[in-house]
């Protein structure tokens, strides 16, 4: 009988949850806004790499 009684137990405590794609909603919400945000940060960088290319050598001795 204590297994039975521990089954009934557990079932009558799954009743009283919610949806729990409600309850795990603000975290797909969290996630989703922390990776646009890192997704901003990773295009902000687009085309650095220009920046730091060779001078260009100037052949003429003009100066």
């Amino acid at each position: 009988m204590h297994i039975a009684s521990g089954l009934a137990h557990l079932a009558a405590e799954s009743e009283h949850h919610g949806n729990v794609a409600l309850e795990t909603l603000p975290y797909g919400i969290a996630s989703i806004v922390i990776f646009g945000v890192l997704a901003l940060i990773t295009a902000s960088y687009q085309n650095v790499a220009h920046r730091h290319e060779k001078p260009v050598q100037h052949t003429d001795e003009k100066h």
